[in-house]
C-alpha cells in the first residue's frame, strides 16, 4: 500500500498544513496537560484508523515519558486502573466527540465529568484538540498517509 497524495507537495496543501500546525500550537501551549493531549490524540486516531497519526502520537508520547503500559491500555481505558478521573473524562469526550454518528453528540454525563475536572481554558483546548485531531485523521485517511516511519519529535520541530 502506498500513500495517494503528498499534501505538502502542493502550494495549497503546504499553506493549509502551515496554518493547521499554527492552530495546533494554541492547544499545545495551553494549560491542558500534555499527557492528556497525547492520550486524546492517540485515542481519536485509533478510532478513526489513521495509521500515521496513531504512530506519531504514540511515539511522541513515549518520547515525552509516557509509559507503554498506559499507551497500550488506551483502547480499553474504561477497564483499567491506570488513568486518572480527569484523563477518563477527556477520553470519554474524545470517543463521544469522534463517534458523533453513533449517538446524539456528547452525553450530559460526560460533559459533567469534563466540567468537574477541567477549567474553562482547559476545556476550550480539549474541545479544540478533539476537533483538530479528527480533522487531521480525516486528512490522513483520505490521502492514505501510512504509519510506521514517523520519527518522534517531528511535529515539535515543525511547530516551534
Amino acid at each position: 500500500m502506498e500513500s495517494r497524495f503528498d499534501m505538502m507537495g502542493s502550494e495549497t496543501g503546504a499553506r493549509f498544513g502551515q496554518k493547521f500546525a499554527s492552530a495546533s500550537l494554541v492547544i499545545r501551549h495551553s494549560t491542558l496537560p500534555r499527557t492528556t493531549q497525547y492520550l486524546v490524540a492517540l485515542r481519536a486516531s485509533q478510532i478513526n484508523g489513521c495509521g500515521f497519526c496513531t504512530d506519531a502520537h504514540a511515539k511522541d508520547a513515549v518520547a515525552a515519558g509516557e509509559t507503554v503500559v498506559r499507551l497500550s491500555l488506551v483502547p480499553a481505558w474504561r477497564h483499567t486502573t491506570v488513568f486518572t478521573e480527569a484523563e477518563r473524562a477527556a477520553l470519554a469526550l474524545t470517543e463521544e466527540g469522534t463517534r458523533l454518528a453513533d449517538r446524539d453528540g456528547v452525553s450530559d454525563e460526560t460533559w459533567a465529568q469534563v466540567r468537574k475536572n477541567y477549567d474553562d481554558e482547559q476545556i476550550a483546548a480539549l474541545v479544540a484538540l478533539v476537533a483538530q485531531i479528527n480533522a487531521a485523521n480525516r486528512l490522513g485517511a483520505i490521502v492514505r498517509n501510512l504509519g510506521g516511519s514517523y520519527e518522534p519529535g517531528t511535529f515539535a520541530r515543525v511547530e516551534n
